[in-house]
């Protein structure tokens, strides 16, 4: 692998922790604006699922996916950051299973 090809691949993966941070905030957000915030999961869940399962493809991303979908429309759980916790496996620890 070139040094290109690895900074590319370096790149890629700090801009996806940069927004996986991001999408989690958003997600917070909603705890800024009381009795409203399960309103506005009812509308953040479906788009957060779309936006991971994109983010991250195969099998990580659709569980990931389907986890943060869950996750926003529970209530008390949407404190729990998913797509940085995606982020975790996809590159901490599923890197370190490959080894």
């Amino acid at each position: 692998m070139t040094n290109t090809e690895l900074q590319t691949q370096t790149d890629s993966k700090n801009k996806k922790l940069v927004w996986s941070i991001i999408l989690d905030l958003v997600g917070y957000a909603s705890y800024g604006i009381p009795l409203v915030a399960e309103l506005t999961d009812v509308f953040w869940a479906p788009i957060a699922g779309f936006v991971l399962a994109r983010m991250y493809k195969g099998t990580v991303g659709t569980i990931g996916g389907l986890t943060v979908f869950v996750e926003e429309l529970l209530p008390g759980v949407d404190f729990i950051p998913t797509f940085t916790l995606t982020w975790i496996y996809t590159y901490l620890i599923k890197k370190e299973e490959n080894k």
